[in-house]
């Protein structure tokens, strides 16, 4: 029996590149389409998080997230985990990666491919708003595809936002949000928030707008007029549609319709812009299709490396 492969952080992410990634993701929505199911266990406020896809010709992964809150007072992360990845041929074990690596190149990567399809070319003025660890990642990621981008970052605490663009050469703190989103051409929202902080009146045409915070039915980044200004594209209407509060509040109050919605990434063909004026709205819901797209990538990367 082949022993799996072990891909640590640091190690496997020195393999790996966000274009090359993106492909990847192209690629893997080429396949059938993914099964998916997750399933929770509780004990108290600690919980055990286990979400599963399989993809007919690329296998099968498992993300297991323990989520306990009590660790941050020891000094300890309070997420932890790991991804295992099945062969599709025979089921076998074929790799175990660092479940910190796969978030963050999954979350990132996923808002990517869809800037890179919808967001014009030319984007000079990137606005992140959030100042935690996915903002650092698209700060990352989106240097890579716009390389002539100047990035400013807003939060709430003003503090966080200029700690994270200290660590930039290319990123500026900023306090003024409205004004930020006015002279943006890309805006990525990464904030735990339950009510919009992102007014569709505030964009300007051309604008690419790339929502990724909100992830339960409680949790909303963007306000109706963000989502009605401009085109709607998610990147699986099985796992937004009905789960996400930034997809299904407006379309259960009549605001917006499943008919609304592009496209996802299954019909990656129709992600494109029409005009340079025009608006592009992208929900980044994440899921366990995704997370088995960029574990092969890591695993594939890992073996040629």
């Amino acid at each position: 029996m082949t022993t799996p492969e072990i891909i640590p952080f640091a190690e496997g992410e020195a393999q790996l590149d966000w274009i090359g990634l993106t492909d990847a993701l192209a690629a893997g929505h080429d396949l059938p389409r993914a099964e998916i199911a997750d399933s929770f266990l509780y004990r108290g406020g600690d919980t055990l998080l286990n979400r599963a896809a399989w993809i007919d010709g690329l296998g099968l992964a498992v993300k297991s997230a323990t989520i306990f809150p009590g660790n941050a007072s020891v000094g300890k992360p309070a997420v932890n985990g790991g991804v295992s990845v099945y062969s599709d041929d025979d089921g076998t074990l074929a790799a175990i990666v660092d479940f910190h690596l796969v978030t963050k190149w999954k979350t990132a990567g996923d808002s990517l491919l869809a800037a890179r399809r919808l967001a014009r070319a030319d984007s000079k003025v990137i606005l992140i708003v959030g100042a935690g660890t996915v903002a650092r990642s698209l700060v990352e990621a989106y240097s890579t595809a716009f390389p002539e981008a100047r990035f400013e970052i807003w939060n709430r605490t003003g503090a966080k936002a200029q700690e994270l663009a200290d660590q930039f050469a290319h990123v500026t703190a900023v306090d003024d949000l409205a004004g930020a989103v006015e002279q943006a051409d890309i805006v990525s929202c990464a904030t735990m928030s339950t009510e919009p902080v992102l007014r569709g009146k505030w964009l300007r045409p051309g604008t690419h707008v790339d929502l990724i915070g909100a992830y339960r039915p409680d949790m909303r980044e963007a306000d109706d007029d963000v989502l009605t200004r401009g085109r709607l594209f998610v990147d699986s209407l099985d796992t937004t549609v009905g789960h996400i509060g930034e997809i299904k509040d407006p379309i259960a109050r009549g605001v917006i319709s499943d008919a609304d919605i592009v496209a996802d990434y299954y019909g990656l063909d129709a992600f494109a812009r029409q005009a340079d004026d025009e608006i592009t709205v992208f929900k980044n819901g994440g899921g366990a299709h995704l997370d088995l797209m960029v574990s092969r990538y890591i695993l594939d990367r890992w073996r040629t490396r």
